[in-house]
């Protein structure tokens, strides 16, 4: 028979406030996705069908290397958050008239493509998990 460890679930962890260096790290990430954002809604509409992997590929980037460099699937949510923020800002149109984004496939593409591409960054990020000795229960 086994002892139990010391170590508890990740589910029966309190939940506490990042630390104020993590913190800005999610702040400085969402600010980079909402430049991101904007960039890449520049792109796609200059040059289409390679414009717009370029914008997508980059968005890709930040998310996935967010959720690496942090270690957690916030590193992925935050810039998610900012290129979100960023883009439905500029599909508003003015007053005026003025707008960024036209009705074509590139703008949906890009609009769709973007938050596919955040929730499968987010989804392929690892998320908190167990410690070794509680993962295998029959040990």
């Amino acid at each position: 028979m086994t002892t139990p460890s010391k170590q508890s679930s990740a589910l029966a962890q309190p939940l506490t406030l990042p630390s104020p260096g993590r913190m800005a790290a999610y702040v400085g990430l969402l600010v980079l996705g909402a430049v991101v954002g904007v960039a890449g809604g520049l792109v796609q509409g200059a040059w289409f069908p390679g414009g717009l992997l370029l914008a997508l590929a980059g968005a890709a980037g930040l998310f996935l290397g967010g959720a690496q460099a942090t270690g957690s699937r916030a590193g992925a949510l935050a810039p998610a958050a900012g290129w979100m923020v960023a883009v439905l800002l500029l599909t508003a149109s003015r007053p005026e008239g003025d707008f960024l984004f036209g009705a074509g496939i590139g703008s949906y593409l890009f609009l769709l493509g973007g938050m596919a591409v955040a929730v499968m960054c987010a989804t392929f990020a690892h998320g908190r998990q167990p410690g070794r000795p509680d993962a295998r229960l029959g040990k």
